[in-house]
Order: C-alpha cells, then structure tokens, then sequence
C-alpha cells in the first residue's frame, strides 16, 4: 500500500476521527493544540481517549490541510 494513500480511523464512541495521509502537510497544528491525542511519535499516533470530545473537535478544525476529519457516531 502506498503510504500517501492510508486512511486511518479512530473512535471514541462519540465521535470517530479520520486521518487521510495524502493530505497530511505536516504543520504541526494537531499537536501544538492537542498533544494529549496527537502523539506523532507513538503508534498509534492518535490516542482518541486522551481528552474531551468537544476538545478534539476543535483541535480538527483547525487542521489546515484537511487531512484530519470527524464525524458523530450514532
């Protein structure tokens, strides 16, 4: 598999949080705003249950690339 194409997806029962790293550019925001989940040096490197919910919401949103998403579970 080519390591441009891999999705990953990670779940905390509330929401799952989806990793495309196609388009992942490296930029660090994930980390700066939320090294509790996003531990680029750990494998897994999202630890999904490292804060709230609503934190890691707005973590994503700030992902410039758009290679970090979410969606609700139902």
């Amino acid at each position: 598999m080519n390591p441009k194409d891999i999705i990953k997806e990670y779940t905390n029962g509330e929401i799952t949080v989806v990793w495309q790293s196609g388009k992942c550019t490296h930029s660090g925001n994930c980390v700066k705003n939320n090294p509790n989940v996003f531990q680029p040096k750990e494998k897994p490197w999202i630890r999904i249950d490292g804060s709230p919910t609503e934190k890691i919401i707005e973590t994503i949103q700030k992902c410039p690339s758009g290679a970090l998403n979410f969606y609700k579970n139902e």
